[in-house]
């Protein structure tokens, strides 16, 4: 959620916003903005802020996200996830703060970091007018990648991904499923060591999600780092191995699976955190026949 304009005269005062617990460390302490990027870490995140306008979104958000793991960053609707990612990934200028992809400082020396980083990104704009294969091509030259290389990548990926039947279509007229696997695709030509993906299964069909957990799966045993933002809780408990949840542009939680969701269910320690999802009693009882 975002919070209100404080200048607003119906937004809340400082004494009435919801206080948060502190932003929590793998091993349970606070992670000081400060705090030296750890050699062992795939994703460095340090004191991340920005704005809109007057109202801060994100709030100097700290934490670390270990190499080979499967890491899934939950949160409601406008919790800030999408901005503290592109952020991270260079998609977005932060106001403070600084993030580190694999030790490379992302806005000191981005194209060393974007080398090794595949980015799938909810909403983000692409070529939309070129075929599938021609995106990928194109893609893949842009990074320098030879061109049997990205021919023998792009065949793989699109059977892979069952979109190897659609010559001739444009990406434009690719249904939603169709777009997300094809930039999945994207991301992951140049076989980069971290992959951060905004929803990748969100309106993805059944089979073809199976396919992509198979895939994302395969490629965290092969020793890369997956980070995968969604909404879904039984996603982020059947495929990752670390968490954090996010809510109202601060971390309220992160560590090991097991670490946050403390011997529940991850949906349940959300809702603890979160709050919410209660309705009052009789507030709805017109719906009722």
């Amino acid at each position: 959620m975002h919070l209100a304009d404080p200048s607003s005269p119906s937004g809340p005062s400082a004494a009435d916003r919801p206080v948060r617990p502190a932003a929590v460390a793998e091993t349970g302490a606070p992670v000081p903005t400060d705090a030296a990027v750890p050699a062992e870490s795939a994703l460095s995140i340090r004191g991340l802020r920005k704005s809109f306008g007057r109202t801060e979104v994100v709030h100097g958000i700290s934490l670390d996200v270990p190499r080979g793991s499967f890491y899934g960053m939950v949160g409601p609707n406008g919790a800030g996830k999408t901005t503290t990612l592109s952020m991270a990934t260079g998609l977005l200028r932060p106001d403070g703060g600084a993030a580190h992809v694999l030790g490379t400082d992302m806005w000191a020396d981005p194209t060393r970091a974007k080398e090794q980083l595949g980015v799938l990104a909810d909403g983000l704009r692409t070529f939309d007018r070129l075929t599938g294969r021609e995106l990928l091509t194109y893609v893949g030259l842009i990074r320098g990648m030879e061109p049997d290389v990205v021919q023998e990548r792009m065949e793989s990926l699109l059977a892979a991904l069952d979109l190897a039947d659609e010559d001739g279509k444009l990406v434009v007229d690719y249904s939603a499923g169709m777009t997300k696997k094809v930039l999945l695709a994207s991301a992951l030509l140049h076989a980069p060591r971290l992959l951060v993906l905004d929803e990748p299964l969100e309106a993805v069909d059944p089979v073809s999600a199976q396919v992509i957990r198979k895939i994302l799966t395969a490629y965290v045993d092969g020793g890369g780092t997956v980070v995968l933002s969604s909404h879904a809780m039984e996603l982020v408990e059947g495929l990752c191995s670390h968490v954090s949840i996010i809510a109202g542009g601060e971390l309220l939680a992160a560590g090991t699976l097991d670490e946050v969701r403390r011997g529940g269910s991850l949906v349940q320690t959300f809702i603890d955190l979160v709050g919410g999802g209660d309705v009052a009693e009789g507030s709805l009882s017109w719906l009722e026949s």
